[in-house]
């Protein structure tokens, strides 16, 4: 893949703009994730030793273009990443677009790019306004590599240099691994609410796996072919081909489920067979029968994919089946990736960071890597990457 790479370019008094992916759940102002700010940090912290200005662009949720809202303010993160860079200084912009003045090593966090007007349409002014605040655009949020919006397409058509930071180059060798010659048996582990969401990616996996568990309510489609499965979160419309993709694969349903009849932390688990639940219980975790067998295939695999919990993990009762497989997957010597921000707060909850292979900050991103299709964020490198394949790539090249 041919793109111009950060560590490829002098940077030394060059300002950079770096479009990190620093989209955490934060609660009451306290962030509940860090794995996003600590995977984009290391760029950041090599920016400032090449003697960089470093200006760090983000979004944070849905806010409304247009309207300050705190509750989506990066403040919080500014914070955070002040404490972590103590030895530089970091300032914080809420007003940015029509220039900011850096002192090399310095740092500036810019307020969450979803309050600019014309971010989410790929606004060509706003993507220009982006880029005349940089000498070099930086593109390392492989999180949001696959949206074509000003902050990660629209500004590499006007940047004088586009390039990919050190981490998106990770992600992308590390996904390419892989799938491209994986060590067999290949395991990949889909949860998450809706198929609909993740047919395509299910079909894709479907064809390179040797083997593909579903749990949440992705299983309860499967689930609902033969059964009728109470007040369970499924989609009616995706049955049929949910049955096409059982019957032609190696695909793992749940043989018996974790059950309630309200949704709530303090809900008790019933563990129960597919066609026994009743019209007033949902199914909210995989049973333990279920659990054991899925133990047995991952214990067996040599590579593993995994993304999305299987259950309602922050619910105490019916977290199990998530936990039972986060763990094993940790404890295992296979080639193991995980992605998706539900399955990074899984990996934060049960202290598993260090025994996962690769973890990638991308959830849609992540997907659509894995179904082959091509991202606009890394398209729109490949491009600036033309400009420059001549004697002008010799120039910007150390």
């Amino acid at each position: 893949m041919k793109i111009i790479k950060m560590t490829e370019l002098d940077i030394n008094n060059k300002t950079l703009l770096i479009r990190s992916d620093l989209n955490v759940p934060i609660k009451d102002g306290i962030i509940q994730s860090k794995a996003r700010i600590l995977a984009a940090l290391p760029t950041i912290e090599m920016a400032i030793e090449k003697n960089a200005k470093i200006i760090i662009l983000s979004h944070l949720g849905r806010p409304k273009e247009g309207i300050y809202e705190k509750k989506y303010s990066l403040f919080p993160v500014f914070e955070y990443l002040k404490k972590k860079l103590n030895y530089t200084k970091v300032y914080f912009s809420r007003n940015y677009l029509h220039g900011i003045k850096l002192n090399p090593k310095e740092v500036v966090i810019l307020e969450n790019v979803r309050f600019n007007i014309g971010e989410l349409n790929n606004d060509n002014t706003l993507s220009k306004k982006y880029s005349d605040l940089c000498d070099i655009f930086v593109m390392d949020a492989f999180g949001s590599a696959h949206r074509m919006q000003s902050s990660t397409h629209g500004i590499g058509k006007f940047a004088k240099i586009a390039c990919a930071g050190p981490l998106l180059i990770n992600e992308i060798n590390f996904l390419k691994k892989s799938l491209e010659k994986p060590k067999r048996p290949m395991v990949a582990v889909i949860g998450g609410a809706k198929v609909s969401t993740k047919f395509d990616v299910l079909q894709k996996l479907c064809k390179i796996a040797d083997t593909v568990i579903v749990g949440g309510g992705i299983a309860n489609t499967f689930l609902a072919i033969d059964n009728k499965i109470g007040k369970s979160l499924y989609e009616p419309n995706f049955i049929l081909e949910a049955k096409k993709l059982r019957d032609k694969y190696n695909i793992i349903i749940p043989i018996d489920s974790r059950v309630g009849k309200n949704f709530c932390k303090s809900e008790k688990s019933i563990i129960k067979l597919p066609h026994d639940i009743n019209k007033d219980e949902e199914i909210m975790d995989f049973g333990d029968k279920t659990i054991k067998k899925i133990i047995d295939i991952l214990k067996k695999s040599q590579t593993i994919i995994w993304n999305g919990p299987v259950g309602v993990f922050e619910f105490p009762n019916f977290c199990k089946g998530t936990e039972a497989i986060a763990k094993t997957i940790a404890n295992s010597d296979a080639f193991s990736i995980a992605g998706g921000g539900d399955t990074l707060s899984v990996i934060d909850m049960f202290n598993i960071k260090n025994s996962i292979s690769y973890i990638s900050t991308g959830g849609g991103a992540f997907l659509e890597f894995i179904e082959g299709k091509n991202l606009p964020a890394i398209s729109i490198l490949k491009e600036n990457y033309k400009q420059y394949k001549s004697s002008n790539l010799k120039n910007i090249i150390k």
